[in-house]
């Protein structure tokens, strides 16, 4: 079992296919390992030239419906589920590579992805690993929504949801971030929206890949996946998975409480845009600090050598 301290890459090179959720587009996507500090790193490989896109705040082009990062006019959009998958397990450094303008969105969750990196196996790398630590509270509010990054020993993640619908009331969850609560607790949990909103969204040309296998609908009164769900509050643990991805795009793994009330990607990106924006916030520590440390930080358990349970089954 490697250990938790040095940054992490893949074992060897995975792919897989799918249709971009809002663009119908069928994508191959390939994660590939790649080196220390080299980040997670997008590239359009269906481009007359290869452009790297960093998965980092600043390459943020647009925020309705998923989280899109571009560069020189070249885009790929609905990246949150894979960056969560990839923040959940502890991967630092992967190139990964699309035939397409959008990640393919597979069951709606992040469990695919999980089961990729798994399949590829969890490579250490020499260099160490460095740490966003918050030092001080941020909050950003729009109306009712809030999305809050306050100091903790830990990275936890706290979420309420609250749409006034009879399936999909008054939700909270908790999660204190390690590989096994991402997996167990995160990952399955599929996206999801209103029969309403989707048959509107499907006629203003997006949501084209959007079916009941990926995604959950709901109507007025049911759900209308015959398999129904798979947590009586998926709802609220698919928004948690969402922001986790989000605020991966600080491009470190975070020692923080993020608190988030009724957020989407557009707030939640503003949060991190805040918190980087006004250095006293937080701190860049590298893990040799940390390490004497550890103890009253608790720092998050990271993956290796893991036995998982089935997570498509």
């Amino acid at each position: 079992m490697p250990s938790t301290d040095n940054q992490r890459t893949l074992g060897h090179s995975v792919s897989c296919q799918g249709v971009g959720l809002h663009s119908g587009v069928t994508v191959n996507l390939t994660l590939r390992p790649a080196p220390a500090h080299h980040g997670i790193l997008f590239v359009r490989t269906d481009t007359p030239r290869p452009v790297l896109i960093p998965a980092l705040s600043e390459y943020v082009v647009d925020t309705a419906l998923a989280t899109t990062l571009g560069k020189e006019g070249v885009k790929v959009s609905t990246v949150e589920h894979l960056l969560s998958a990839l923040a959940g397990l502890g991967i630092d450094n992967v190139r990964v590579e699309v035939d397409g303008p959008e990640v393919p969105v597979m069951d709606g969750s992040a469990a695919h992805f999980v089961q990729m990196v798994m399949s590829a196996g969890i490579r250490e790398l020499e260099e160490p690993r460095s740490y966003l630590v918050i030092k001080k509270s941020v909050t950003v509010t729009e109306g009712d929504k809030e999305a809050t990054l306050s100091p903790s020993r830990r990275f936890r993640v706290s979420c309420s949801i609250d749409f006034k619908h009879p399936l999909i009331s008054s939700q909270y969850y908790e999660m204190e971030m390690s590989d096994r609560s991402f997996s167990g607790e995160i990952s399955r949990a599929r996206t999801f929206g209103f029969l309403r909103d989707v048959e509107m969204l499907k006629k203003l040309g997006l949501a084209r890949g959007g079916s009941l296998e990926n995604a959950i609908v709901v109507d007025e009164a049911s759900i209308l996946n015959p398999e129904g769900l798979r947590f009586s509050d998926e709802f609220v643990r698919h928004k948690i998975l969402d922001a986790i991805g989000d605020v991966s795009l600080f491009g470190r793994p975070i020692i923080g409480h993020l608190k988030v009330f009724k957020t989407g990607h557009a707030l939640n990106h503003k949060l991190v845009q805040k918190v980087l924006a006004d250095p006293s916030c937080y701190e860049l520590v590298p893990l040799r600090r940390l390490e004497s440390e550890r103890s009253e930080l608790r720092l998050p358990e990271l993956p290796g050598g893991l036995e998982l349970e089935p997570l498509l089954a």
